[in-house]
């Protein structure tokens, strides 16, 4: 396997199974007043990271990656009017998911040193696909967060799973 099918395998992994999925599992638990929730004034609700997330990846990752037009408006992202419902929250992500497995092919072939504009920065493409993974997880573990302290639950992620099991 080519280091550039490893890093169309963890995006999928990554951004996908361990974020997508986890989000949406966040959702389906909560009801639409807590998507809204936030514990001050500089703190952000459920419903405006996932609008962040689906605005971030579209445009650092979709952008770049593709021919898809960079048309991010970030401060809507974070606009306390923006209401979403959970109906409309998982439709987004569903939608990201399907652009994002939509783009894996095209990693395939990338060169991993070309530089790219994107927002305010000069990226190569390894350091886009790094900052994507990683500011995703960021956030999925903001809302399972959230999840948890709303309705103290275990998300039950590794449930099945010997975690103590080594090597």
């Amino acid at each position: 396997m080519t280091v550039n099918q490893l890093l169309a395998k963890e995006i999928e992994v990554r951004i996908i199974d361990c974020g997508i999925h986890r989000v949406i599992a966040c959702i389906e638990k909560l009801e639409d007043p807590h998507l809204q929730y936030r514990p001050n004034d500089n703190s952000n609700s459920i419903n405006n990271l996932v609008l962040h997330l689906d605005g971030n990846v579209r445009q650092w990752l979709l952008s770049t990656m593709s021919d898809a037009k960079d048309d991010r408006k970030r401060n809507t992202e974070f606009d306390r009017n923006n209401v979403k419902t959970k109906t409309q929250l998982i439709e987004i992500l569903r939608q990201l998911e399907k652009d994002i497995r939509s783009i894996l092919p095209n990693t395939i072939e990338l060169d991993l040193v070309e530089i790219q504009k994107v927002q305010c920065f000069e990226e190569t493409n390894l350091s886009i696909i790094v900052h994507v993974i990683e500011h995703f997880s960021y956030h999925v573990g903001q809302i399972t967060y959230i999840t948890k302290m709303i309705l103290d639950i275990d998300t039950g992620y590794y449930s099945g799973l010997d975690l103590e099991k080594t090597g």
